[in-house]
C-alpha cells in the first residue's frame, strides 16, 4: 500500500507533535515518573479502553438497520476490530475505508457505499457527544477556576462550544428532514465548477442523507445516542482510571475534558496508532489548564497509550489475517471511494421508512 503524500504529512507532523510533547523534559524524569506507575491499575485502564471497541460495534448495528437489519454482533465486532487495528499500523486514517470493506465483505448484503456512509453518521455522533461532554466538563466546578485558553476564559469557549453544538445538531435535522432543497442548494452553487467536483459532491451528500435516515426515527436515534454517550463515558472513565496508576489526583471531568482536546488533534492526518499526537495535546490539556507537572503528564500518556495501543491492534490483526483480507484490497477501496460515479441530478433521496 503506498504511503502518498497524505501518509508522509501525518508522519512528520507526528514527529513535530511528539518533539513538543518532549520538549523542556528530561527524559529521566519521565522514566521515574512511569516506574512509579500503579500497573495494576493501568492495565485496567487499558482493559477499559479496549472495552470501548466492542461498544462501537454495538452501536454500529441501528445505524445499519435501513440497509440490512440486525446484522449480527460478531460481523461487526470483526469489523470494527479490523478498523481500529489498520488505524493503528496505517496513516491517513485508511481504518475507516477498512472497517467499512471488512463488513461489506462478510455482510454481502451491505454495499461498501453504505457501510461508508453508516461510518460519517458514526463520526458525526461522535463529535456531538464528544464536544457536548468535553464543555460539560468546562462548566463543571471542578473545573480549574480562572483558566484561560489564548487569553479568553475558558468558560467563554464552553459557551460557544455548545451553541455551535446546537446549530449543528439543528442543521443535521434540516438535512434529514429536508434532503432535496439541500441538494438543490447544492446543484446552483457547484453549477460553475468543474463536473467531477460537483459530481463527487453531490454524491457526498446523498450518502450522508442515506447515512442519517437512522436519525428519523426517534427510538433508533435514542438507542444509537445512548451507546454513542455508554462509549465516551467508558472512554473517559478509562483515562480517569490511568490518572489514578499515574498518582494524578484529577476529577472525572478532566477526563471528559481531555478526551475531548486529544480528539482535537488526532483530527488531524498523523503517523499510525495518533503517536506524538496523543502525547502533544495530553500535555496541553494536562498541564495547560490542570497544572500536572509536564514530565507527569507525558508519563501517563505514553503508558496508558502504549497499553490501549496494544490489545486491539492485536485482536484487529487476528481478525484480519483470518479474514483472509489484504493491503491490496484495502487500497481498492480506498481508490473506488475517492472516485466519483455517475452523475444522480435526479436521483435525490427519499425519505425511507423507519
Amino acid at each position: 500500500m503506498k504511503i502518498g503524500w497524505r501518509g508522509v504529512f501525518g508522519i512528520l507532523l507526528s514527529a513535530g507533535f511528539l518533539y513538543f510533547a518532549f520538549r523542556g523534559i528530561r527524559v529521566d524524569e519521565v522514566m521515574t515518573h512511569m516506574r512509579r506507575t500503579n500497573v495494576g491499575l493501568m492495565v485496567l485502564a487499558a482493559v477499559l479502553a479496549t472495552g470501548v471497541f466492542p461498544l462501537r460495534a454495538i452501536r454500529w448495528r441501528p445505524i445499519l438497520d435501513p440497509v440490512a437489519p440486525r446484522l449480527p454482533y460478531g460481523k461487526l465486532w470483526r469489523a470494527t476490530a479490523i478498523g481500529m487495528m489498520i488505524n493503528n499500523v496505517v496513516p491517513a486514517r485508511v481504518g475507516e475505508i477498512a472497517r467499512a470493506f471488512a463488513l461489506s465483505r462478510s455482510a454481502p448484503e451491505v454495499p461498501f457505499t453504505a457501510s461508508l456512509a453508516s461510518l460519517v453518521v458514526d463520526r458525526l455522533l461522535d463529535a456531538i457527544l464528544l464536544f457536548g461532554l468535553m464543555f460539560a466538563a468546562m462548566l463543571s466546578p471542578a473545573f480549574p477556576q480562572g483558566a484561560e485558553i489564548s487569553g479568553r476564559p475558558v468558560a467563554s469557549y464552553a459557551i460557544f462550544g455548545v451553541t455551535v453544538t446546537l446549530i449543528g445538531l439543528a442543521a443535521m435535522y434540516v438535512f434529514i428532514l429536508f434532503p432535496t432543497p439541500v441538494l438543490r442548494m447544492w446543484d446552483a452553487a457547484t453549477r460553475r465548477l468543474s463536473p467531477r467536483l460537483a459530481a463527487k459532491g453531490r454524491e457526498a451528500l446523498v450518502s450522508l442523507s442515506k447515512g442519517l435516515s437512522v436519525l428519523r426515527s426517534p427510538r433508533r436515534f435514542a438507542v444509537v445516542l445512548w451507546w454513542t454517550l455508554a462509549h465516551w463515558l467508558l472512554n473517559a472513565l478509562a483515562f480517569w482510571v490511568g490518572f489514578r496508576a499515574a498518582g494524578m489526583n484529577l476529577p472525572f471531568s478532566a477526563a471528559l475534558f481531555l478526551q475531548g482536546i486529544i480528539a482535537i488533534g488526532v483530527a488531524v492526518p498523523q503517523a499510525p496508532g495518533f503517536f506524538g499526537v496523543f502525547e502533544h495535546f495530553a500535555r496541553i490539556g494536562l498541564v495547560g489548564i490542570y497544572g500536572v507537572p509536564a514530565d507527569a503528564a507525558v508519563s501517563w500518556a505514553i503508558g496508558y497509550h502504549l497499553l490501549s495501543y496494544i490489545p486491539i491492534t492485536l485482536i484487529g490483526a487476528w481478525y484480519f489475517l483470518r479474514a483472509g483480507l489484504s493491503m491490496g484490497e484495502i487500497s481498492g477501496a480506498q481508490r473506488s471511494a475517492a472516485e466519483p460515479t455517475v452523475d444522480r441530478r435526479a436521483s435525490a433521496p427519499a425519505a425511507p421508512g423507519t
